[in-house]
């Protein structure tokens, strides 16, 4: 339940966050100017406590629903307490937690991805009114790690969430899971930082380093 509880939460809460992060890259993109102002640390905080609290309030109902339910055995199929192991190994029919389960993900994914397409489409119509060919690439690059974190979080809850039966995505649902609890959060500091200039000046140093090191 412990596994459970905070898995959905961290993960939902994720969502909601890149969904906040996003609109946070179009004040800074179409308002730069009134940055400061918008995204102020008391608006910053509050936008942080809503991500939590809409991780917890989408939940919450199908995990206290879940908990209701006695399992047949306690071998659990994955290298986690994730839903679909667990609901394999149920005594009770699990159709209404399958749905609750599915409505739940869906509903996070879809609500939080319009928000994003929304606000990269104002980004996009803004970049392209840029007439100058840097400012375009400054502007990218803005967004360009936070397009390449989304892409992997969208990309492998859609795969390991929406299926319509637990038996079906019980085969690949561990290799998804990998992707997106290991491969993924290993990969954001590296995407978040090699965008710095600091970063990709001391990175380069310390492979001339390691190169001229090699060759002695």
């Amino acid at each position: 339940a412990a596994q459970l509880f905070f898995t959905f939460l961290l993960g939902a809460s994720e969502f909601c966050l890149l969904a906040a992060m996003s609109y946070d890259r179009y004040v800074a993109i179409c308002k730069p100017l009134h940055y400061t102002t918008i995204m102020s640390n008391k608006i910053c905080m509050q936008l942080v406590f809503c991500c939590w609290f809409a991780g917890s309030f989408v939940i919450f109902p199908p995990l206290l629903l879940g908990l209701n339910d006695f399992y047949a055995f306690n071998i659990v199929d994955h290298f986690y307490c994730a839903t679909t192991p667990l609901l394999q190994i149920s005594c009770s029919d699990t159709q209404l937690l399958e749905t609750m389960g599915y409505i739940s993900a869906l509903v996070t994914l879809i609500v939080t991805l319009v928000m994003v397409i929304i606000s990269y489409t104002y980004i996009v119509l803004r970049i392209l009114k840029i007439l100058s060919v840097n400012q375009r690439k400054k502007a990218f690059s803005t967004c360009s790690s936070h397009m390449i974190v989304i892409s992997l979080s969208y990309g492998s809850c859609i795969f390991m969430y929406v299926k319509p039966s637990v038996k079906q995505r019980t085969s690949y649902s561990k290799g998804i899971a990998v992707l997106n609890t290991s491969v993924a959060l290993l990969l954001n500091p590296f995407i978040y930082t090699l965008w710095n200039k600091q970063v990709k000046t001391a990175f380069m140093n310390m492979v001339h380093k390691i190169v001229s090191f090699s060759n002695k």
